[in-house]
């Protein structure tokens, strides 16, 4: 079984952004999250559904003022372009308003992405906001209603998370909203290196290592006992540049990387819940 080489050593003066994007998420294990994002077939049924319900409200607002004009009977210059302001406000209204308010109230939802459990989020999976919805809203107009969805379509079918030209220019992607995150489990305290580990002086860990390190964690039950042992051995060799004393000489590496991964999220827990105490105390 093959495995990656490892990347060379790194300093601890390391960007804590090298290795996560900028608008990642990032979990207590500098392991970045990215939300799932809806497969095409999702959103063009989603979007299907807004289309029905965007014409269906301009032919009924189209009907009634139509009626309206009708019973007014003023057919002279100035009726009829009263009547096509009065109607170029009503596909603004159905066609962008509709799912610019939705969207906004609901942070990131229309009917279509309610029925089918579908959310629209920023690109760091935050809530969208007015200006976002908007923004998709009147690109939408025109890839979608406009030109019968094909640029729509064709971008979303060409990019990795499925954006439509809108997604694009407002920064935002549609997510599966009933999508359980599975999430890896943290490493645990080996009992033979608890004692070792709370006396032991850990620096900060770049983030490619303690990446490289969680993953393989994550993964050791799918290698082969000599890749294992190797990997192990070269990740727990990197990592203990940044820790003193050395661990028992008898531990085995994998335990090693355990012990330190444990200790470094125990003291990043204890240092966030010392931080949020004194921003109370000095809100205070």
């Amino acid at each position: 079984m093959t495995y990656r080489p490892l990347p060379p050593p790194v300093s601890v003066s390391t960007s804590a952004t090298i290795g996560v994007g900028r608008d990642d998420l990032v979990s207590g294990e500098a392991v970045a999250l990215d939300l799932p994002a809806a497969n095409i077939g999702l959103r063009i049924l989603s979007g299907l559904i807004d289309c029905v319900v965007g014409i269906a409200t301009y032919v009924a607002l189209s009907f009634l003022l139509l009626q309206v004009f009708l019973s007014s009977k003023q057919f002279d210059n100035t009726g009829i372009a009263v009547l096509l302001s009065i109607h170029v406000c009503i596909i603004i209204f159905a066609l962008v308003a509709i799912p610019t308010i939705s969207e906004t109230v609901t942070r990131g939802k229309t009917l279509g992405h309610w029925i089918l459990g579908l959310r629209t989020v920023r690109d760091d999976a935050g809530p969208i906001t007015f200006r976002q919805a908007v923004t998709r809203a009147m690109l939408g107009f025109v890839e979608i209603y406009s030109c019968w969805g094909l640029p729509a379509l064709l971008c979303a079918a060409t990019n990795r998370k499925g954006k439509r030209f809108g997604d694009l220019l407002a920064g935002t992607y549609v997510v599966r909203d009933r999508f359980s995150l599975n999430l890896p489990v943290p490493a645990q305290m080996p009992p033979q290196l608890e004692q070792w580990a709370a006396t032991a002086d850990v620096a900060p860990l770049p983030i490619p290592l303690t990446i490289a390190a969680r993953s393989f964690l994550g993964r050791v039950d799918k290698l082969n006992p000599i890749a294992r042992q190797q990997v192990s051995g070269q990740l727990a060799g990197q990592m203990l540049r940044f820790v003193a004393p050395a661990p028992p000489a008898a531990a085995p590496p994998e335990m090693v990387l355990h012990a330190i991964l444990a200790e470094r999220r125990k003291r990043d827990a204890a240092r966030i819940e010392r931080d949020q105490r004194l921003r109370e105390r000095v809100a205070g």
